[in-house]
């Protein structure tokens, strides 16, 4: 089933990554700068990790929302920096946790160089962000990035909990995704008006769009785990089901499905794996729960969007609301 179909299909990633192309090229140069360290494993590792392919939304958007802004300076590139230490250290960690075998369409770190050192090198990539955060210079972006950190922990924490709960619920899922992935979407763009010293009303209105937009783009990967027709994913179709993770698309399919269906999707969550993957995948189909998870993605698009209101005109500001679209809009 093909669940997300472009709406606008003039947009262009790297076009948005070329408004700020001074900024994203100081971006890439600080993230190979800081990474260096004395330990050859380090290196190897966070080198490996950093350079397997990634997006990079997120310091994206520390660049686009400083901008937005009106802000001038350059300590918007080592915060956008900060951003992906912080994003690639949970990575790491969340490799080994989940015990993922692939990622963006390659083997995890811990596949190639084992649990052990990608636990400690997500460790160094937490602690190196915090030395930048030093840098940076400004208790309110420390503040902000320390509150983000501690709250991603317990998303994890939280998520932990759920897995292989079949009555995990809605209200719940929501919260995990907003502490393990929205958050730092939020802290990003929040970054940009702090170090733009923008007023309360702006800073509210970043507060929100990376709220929202951050549900969205959870809601979508989620959706993508259970899209047979999704060929750019980066990894294998139902991992989310194989660990026993009780994704919204499994949590609605489980609502409205028949008590066969709902019996089998139960024992999937509570026990993991894929022997029952074809019968849930039907569950999904016939329930309507990536239809109901991708609309769940849009409401979140659309609020995001709406949230820049307060945010002055301009290329960045439009940029941002590219962004948003391409939250919902994507395949991979």
């Amino acid at each position: 089933m093909q669940i997300v179909q472009a709406q606008n299909q003039d947009f262009d990633l790297q076009s948005i990554r070329g408004l700020v192309g001074n900024d994203w090229n100081g971006v890439n140069l600080a993230i190979r700068h800081e990474l260096k360290s004395d330990v050859a494993l380090v290196n190897s590792v966070s080198q490996y990790i950093i350079c397997s392919g990634g997006k990079r939304l997120r310091p994206l958007l520390v660049l686009l929302a400083a901008r937005a802004c009106g802000y001038t300076g350059e300590r918007h590139i080592l915060a956008a920096a900060i951003i992906e230490f912080i994003h690639t250290a949970t990575l790491l960690h969340d490799d080994v946790v989940d015990d993922s075998e692939l990622r963006r369409g390659q083997d995890t770190a811990n596949s190639v160089f084992g649990n052990e050192a990608s636990v400690l090198v997500g460790d160094f990539l937490y602690s190196r962000a915090f030395q930048l955060m030093v840098q940076v210079g400004q208790m309110r972006v420390m503040e902000e990035l320390a509150d983000a950190t501690n709250t991603i922990a317990e998303g994890e924490v939280l998520q932990l909990m759920n897995c292989n709960n079949p009555d995990t619920t809605e209200d719940m899922y929501m919260d995990v995704i907003f502490r393990k992935t929205a958050r730092l979407f939020q802290a990003g763009v929040l970054i940009g008006a702090i170090l733009a010293d923008q007023t309360r009303a702006v800073e509210n209105a970043f507060i929100e769009y990376g709220k929202q937009l951050g549900l969205a783009f959870q809601l979508v990967d989620d959706a993508l785990d259970y899209d047979a027709s999704n060929k750019k994913l980066g990894k294998n179709i139902g991992d989310d089901l194989a660990e026993g993770k009780p994704t919204l698309p499994l949590i609605f399919a489980l609502k409205r499905g028949s008590p066969a269906e709902q019996r089998t999707i139960r024992k999937a969550i509570e026990q993991g794996g894929l022997t029952e993957i074809d019968s849930i995948m039907a569950a999904i189909e016939t329930t309507g729960a990536l239809a109901y998870t991708i609309t769940r993605a849009r409401q979140a698009c659309e609020q995001a969007i709406e949230a820049l209101g307060k945010v002055p005109d301009s290329t960045y500001k439009t940029a941002l609301i590219q962004l948003a679209e391409f939250s919902v809009e994507r395949r991979y």
